[in-house]
């Protein structure tokens, strides 16, 4: 999506770990994904992508984030290119082509540049952080990277935790 909205919209998208996208550090999109068991060898597992991008909501229809980010979309970020079928066409032959690095690789997210590729476009690494944990803790430090399974790397005074899900608020 972050290739997409690069190329086509020309706006600086940047990924907020695990699955926003920001633009000028305000969300414009979230992506989650869900893993669907196979039944057995003729039908094997799943992963179940869903997208929401804000293309061309007007300030008073954008969305409130109880974590304090603010909200933008496309239109009022100032993108050249609002129309969303050239940006669905490009998001998804954005993820064919990564989809068919990753396969390529064996499934390794180093091999396939997918992981370098990430924290190339992530606001997340090098920033101040606290994350939400699922279990209600939270977690302070700075974030200093990605390991290759997708888990944030967050250094604390004491040790580093690789997080696997959290909701992660950027510190000034």
């Amino acid at each position: 999506m972050a290739e997409a909205v690069r190329r086509l919209a020309e706006l600086d998208a940047r990924l907020k770990w695990p699955n926003d996208l920001l633009v000028d550090g305000a969300k414009c999109a979230g992506v989650l994904a869900e893993a669907v068991p196979g039944d057995g060898p003729a039908q094997p597992p799943a992963i179940v992508v869903g997208v929401g991008l804000n293309v061309t909501l007007r300030a008073d229809e954008l969305p409130a984030n109880p974590t304090g980010l603010p909200a933008t979309s496309l239109q009022l970020a100032g993108a050249t290119a609002t129309d969303r079928d050239p940006l669905l066409r490009a998001l998804l032959r954005s993820l064919a082509d990564w989809y068919e690095r990753w396969r390529a690789a064996g499934g390794d997210a180093e091999a396939s540049g997918l992981r370098a590729a990430y924290l190339a476009g992530c606001a997340t690494v090098g920033r101040q952080v606290r994350v939400l944990l699922p279990d209600g803790r939270e977690a302070h430090g700075t974030a200093t990277g990605v390991d290759p399974d997708g888990q944030l790397l967050v250094a604390t005074p004491t040790e580093t935790l690789h997080l696997a899900a959290g909701d992660v608020l950027h510190l000034r």
